[in-house]
């Protein structure tokens, strides 16, 4: 297929979770995969022989890849996931964070993770480096009270190499950064009465993180969150 000359791939979060990771559980748009392939056997490669599996369209891009990355088996089976290859292994670095709409909504959760050379827990730090991101369930009403709920059937990966000249993603738009700005310094007070539905950028920072491993256990609910 031939592509216009100068055409690069450069999603943002919002559109990776909202547009591509969403078709994609959704088993539409099959077109996708010319820029973002299924890769099931991404966790039994070495992250420098991911390149050459991009996309169609993206197989000459030297700064980031993606992939469809299926939930594993052992995964599906209650266990942890295996994130180990033959020379090295992906370790999580930092805590996981939310993926927000242009709206400032709350649509996925994003995880960073570092490639290491040699054997846990003594491996080499390398310059790979990966984004995980997982949707989080749409309601179709967003003040009916119910889980919110991690897909897991997919995730999105974005591969790249750490450079200290790297194109940053955005992770929330810039209203929302200046809200959260402005709240922080009173969050902790903020009340939400019935209506209103969870603003992430009201909640104080231990909140916020608690509420991040709690919807990562599928165990707390809108109503719930509507308390914070």
């Amino acid at each position: 297929m031939e592509v216009a000359i100068g055409f690069r791939f450069f999603p943002t979060e919002e559109e990776l979770v909202s547009f591509y990771l969403r078709n994609q559980l959704q088993g539409m748009r099959q077109d996708m995969h010319l820029v973002i392939p299924v890769l099931n056997i991404f966790y039994d490669l070495e992250p420098w022989d991911l390149p050459k599996l991009a996309g169609e369209l993206c197989k000459g891009d030297v700064e980031q890849w993606f992939y469809f990355i299926p939930r594993q088996e052992r995964e599906a089976r209650g266990g942890r996931a295996s994130r180990t290859t033959a020379s090295g292994y992906w370790k999580a670095t930092g805590s996981p964070g939310f993926v927000y709409s242009s709206d400032d909504r709350v649509i996925g959760m994003k995880k960073t993770m570092v490639f290491y050379k040699g054997k846990a827990p003594n491996g080499r730090k390398t310059k790979w480096k990966m984004n995980e991101y997982r949707a989080i369930e749409a309601l179709s009403d967003p003040y009916v009270s119910a889980p919110p709920k991690l897909r897991h059937e997919f995730s999105l990966c974005r591969v790249y190499v750490a450079s200290s000249s790297s194109r940053a993603f955005d992770r929330r738009p810039l209203e929302a950064h200046n809200n959260a700005a402005t709240t922080s310094g009173g969050a902790s007070g903020t009340s939400h009465a019935g209506g209103d539905h969870y603003n992430p950028a009201e909640a104080s920072e231990d909140e916020f993180w608690e509420l991040v491993n709690n919807l990562e256990e599928h165990a707390i609910g809108w109503g719930q969150i509507n308390e914070i």
